[in-house]
């Protein structure tokens, strides 16, 4: 096996801005030769976004595609650090007691009263459903043994981890931050890290969150042509999402949402219009997906085209989830989207209407996108023990026994 491919396969990790980023949404006017990004010249950095495109960039920094990772500080850290709620016990005599001190945060592991471990939160992955934690080590990354779960709004074990002790050892590789940043650097590693399986990353080449380069390609060129040539309002040398057909839009999608994968490649080089059989294994890609798992790093991608409405060609990720908004929607919102489909012109409204009659209106997903535990995920030493993880099926389909239950709920309402 070579060096790649090492890096690739060898590394085991179950989780799946640079400080620029940090503030690349500051507005600025940069000239055209003043690009500095770590990927090289021909990125622009998404601080050069912000004079023309101010509103949307505004919008884009509370999505969760940006805050998919971010430096850790009090803000970005949504947990309780107050007495009482800042602690994960594991038994009688093992805890892990969230701490500020020496003007940081910390993840502090005791043993019958005594500290054995203490390492600092300094990157946070993840925002919406829950935020885990990483810290360096000399030029590794590892991640820490407590994640908040904001669906429970409680401190529990880190996806994988086991319920009975925590450890700090789990190194996390470039392929992690594939998903949640949008650029990371191994640092060439010699063949005593190769033998030990320890690939150092270079943080000088971090650049946290995803950035609009990630999806929109690299702009160093269409930067400098707007800005030389501003009456021009036509936008070159630049990748806009509705110039790409629907399966560009979906493999750029499934970059980070057709589940974890082993590849070959970094999908950071990935760019909009590629596709992912560069990339991903094509066995992979063409497996339907199991209707009964769902997992932290599900395959929404191969579970959506798996659907009807989907393969009716009426459908993608896009029509539902706005790229630049903060993602918060109702469940009403989503529905109004699929009845803007179904409806009595189009003879295919729902066949339940006439027994729940108005209320269907508001709620099409607990039926057709029923919310699921991940089969994987355990969340040990929560308030709610053995919580599971969950999230939205994102195959749209008859789901009978879903429909049993709403059906028994509008019977308790009435």
């Amino acid at each position: 096996m070579n060096k790649r491919n090492f890096i690739r396969f060898g590394i085991i990790f179950l989780v799946p801005l640079s400080f620029i980023i940090s503030q690349c949404f500051h507005e600025t006017k940069p000239s055209a030769t003043s690009f500095n990004d770590p990927r090289g010249p021909q990125f622009a950095g998404s601080a050069t976004c912000v004079s023309c495109h101010k509103n949307v960039s505004d919008d884009y920094l509370h999505s969760a595609h940006f805050q998919t990772s971010r430096l850790a500080s009090p803000a970005s850290v949504l947990g309780s650090f107050a007495p009482g709620s800042n602690i994960v016990k594991y038994n009688d005599s093992i805890s892990v007691i969230m701490e500020k001190r020496d003007g940081g945060l910390y993840q502090a592991c005791y043993v019958n009263g005594n500290l054995t471990q203490l390492q600092p939160f300094n990157i946070v992955f993840g925002f919406k459903r829950a935020e885990t934690f990483l810290y360096w080590k000399d030029s590794y990354v590892y991640q820490l043994p407590v994640t908040y779960y904001t669906q429970l709004h409680q401190w529990a074990n880190s996806p994988g981890y086991s319920e009975k002790r925590p450890y700090y050892t789990r190194m996390i590789s470039e392929m992690c931050f594939e998903c949640h940043s949008s650029n990371m650097k191994q640092i060439p590693p010699t063949q005593e890290q190769i033998d030990h399986k320890t690939i150092g990353l270079d943080k000088n080449t971090m650049m946290l969150s995803i950035d609009c380069e990630r999806c929109h390609g690299p702009a160093a060129q269409h930067v400098t042509f707007q800005m030389q040539n501003p009456k021009n309002k036509q936008a070159m040398y630049i990748t806009k999402l509705g110039g790409l057909s629907r399966s560009q839009r979906m493999d750029l999608c499934g970059v980070c949402h057709s589940g974890i994968n082993q590849v070959a490649w970094s999908t950071f080089d990935f760019k909009p219009g590629d596709t992912l059989t560069k990339y991903f294994d094509s066995r992979f890609l063409n497996q339907v997906p199991d209707v009964t798992r769902i997992d932290v790093h599900g395959n929404q991608v191969g579970l959506l085209k798996g659907s009807k409405c989907y393969m009716q060609g009426k459908i993608e990720c896009g029509t539902c989830h706005g790229m630049h908004d903060n993602g918060v929607k109702t469940v009403k919102m989503y529905s109004q989207i699929c009845q803007s489909c179904h409806t009595d012109a189009n003879h295919n409204v729902c066949k339940m209407t006439a027994q729940i009659g108005q209320p269907i209106t508001s709620n099409c997903l607990d039926c057709h996108m029923p919310v699921r535990s991940s089969n994987s995920i355990v969340i040990h030493g929560a308030a709610t023990q053995n919580a599971f993880y969950q999230a939205r099926m994102h195959r749209i389909a008859i789901y009978p026994e879903e429909t049993q239950k709403v059906m028994a709920m509008m019977k308790k309402m009435d």
